[in-house]
């Protein structure tokens, strides 16, 4: 689930509003190791397009 959650994600990166919807049914989706895993990956691939949507979605998981 967690790969597929990271091609969404992937995919709908061009648009700020849809990214931020994504991950926050992703987060809720996945389970707590799985949600981590995501959080490093989002980190490392969006923190400097998305990084306040980041720590906003982060800041509850």
């Amino acid at each position: 689930m967690l790969n597929y959650v990271k091609k969404i994600l992937t995919r709908v990166s061009f648009d700020a509003r849809l990214f931020e919807k994504e991950l926050r049914k992703a987060i809720k989706l996945l389970v707590a190791n799985e949600v981590q895993e995501l959080k490093n990956w989002c980190y490392a691939n969006y923190e400097l397009q998305y990084g306040a949507i980041l720590n906003r979605c982060f800041v509850v998981a």
